[in-house]
């Protein structure tokens, strides 16, 4: 296997108060690092993918924390550019049952945030790459990113390197004057693989589903055939497009699903019901992950890659962290239908 992706976004700190405390209650905070793209970046690298994750760090000890905890799950970081003042701090208030989970973001000034163009050399950066990936998170950060992403998604295209993208629209992030609606666009038409949920194909994208109610817990998946057919429609050089289905029945208690379009057909996963999770922040990237494996390595078969992503996001929910620590023989083992969570010995 000759795949080398890379993915580029913002790694942040992440603290959290332990054993579902309210931040208010909070003494002692975890810390992990997570972001969506690193996200994506160590899910490929757990199932064999060799990859690289792009981003700018501050040259001290929080920074150098960053890059190691990176290495341990396998991802290259001789890429990551030095700089800047400070890292990205999310606080995360981890729900339960009716409670749902609270984001606090603290990353203004982080050291991506005040990065500019010239200081990513993408023509050396895509040197063997193969695979691009991105999310709108990071064009939501600055003018800059945005601006930083637009170059790389056009040289990655000029070298013929594939380019997924997750829409991921955050509303807390989008402050500096833009809308996504006005950047988004113009970055997508690049794309050869894009990902999102009902929200993110509506507020990014300005197409929504018919007659959804994701509130109720019950999700037709037939009904985002009009998503995808649109998406289709307006980026014809889209040639996968991915539509994740969360049913909310509570924080605690999901179902969880998603539809895959190649343009002549949309394939639907098989549904599961999550009654008990742990940590669903990187669900979405967890799915992203599996779901380039999946095309990487059986790309004649969509169906595969999409059935691949969903158990591989499946697990994710039962691990607390942004990253999905799953090997590809528990995915399988899930593919293959067994739930029972039975103790392995």
């Amino acid at each position: 296997m000759n795949s080398r992706v890379l993915t580029f976004g913002e790694i942040m700190l992440r603290l959290s108060p332990p054993n579902f405390k309210r931040i208010i209650q909070a003494r002692t905070f975890d810390v992990i690092y997570g972001g969506g793209e690193a996200n994506v970046a160590v899910s490929l690298a757990n199932f064999g993918i060799t990859v690289d994750y792009v981003t700018r760090l501050p040259k001290n000890e929080v920074g150098e924390a960053c890059i190691q905890y990176l290495r341990q799950f396998g991802v290259n970081t001789n890429k990551i550019i030095r700089g800047g003042e400070r890292q990205g701090i999310y606080f995360l208030e981890i729900g339960a049952s009716t409670r749902p989970s609270k984001v606090i973001y603290d990353r203004a000034h982080s050291a991506i945030a005040t990065a500019t163009p010239e200081m990513f050399e993408w023509d050396k950066i895509f040197d063997g790459v193969t695979w691009f990936h991105w999310t709108g998170i990071t064009p939501a950060i600055s003018q800059n990113l945005a601006n930083i992403c637009l170059d790389a998604v056009k040289i990655a295209k000029n070298k013929g390197i594939i380019i997924s993208c997750d829409l991921n629209y955050r509303s807390k992030l989008w402050k500096y004057g833009k809308e996504p609606s006005e950047v988004m666009p113009e970055l997508v038409k690049y794309c050869d693989v894009a990902i999102g949920n009902e929200e993110d194909a509506d507020k990014v994208l300005g197409i929504r589903a018919p007659d959804i109610d994701v509130s109720s817990g019950k999700i037709d998946a037939s009904k985002y055939k009009y998503v995808v057919e649109e998406m289709k429609r307006g980026y014809p050089n889209l040639k996968f497009i991915a539509i994740t289905l969360r049913g909310s029945i509570s924080a605690s208690h999901n179902t969880w699903s998603g539809v895959l379009y190649d343009g002549r057909e949309m394939f639907i996963g098989p549904q599961y019901d999550i009654t008990h999770i742990v940590d669903r922040v990187g669900g979405g990237d967890s799915f992203m992950g599996g779901l380039i494996y999946g095309l990487i390595t059986k790309k004649e078969d969509p169906y595969y890659a999409l059935r691949f992503a969903l158990a591989a996001s499946c697990l994710k929910h039962t691990i607390l962290g942004d990253f999905n620590l799953v090997s590809l023989e528990e995915v399988n083992k899930l593919m293959e239908g067994d739930t029972s969570g039975r103790v392995s010995r």
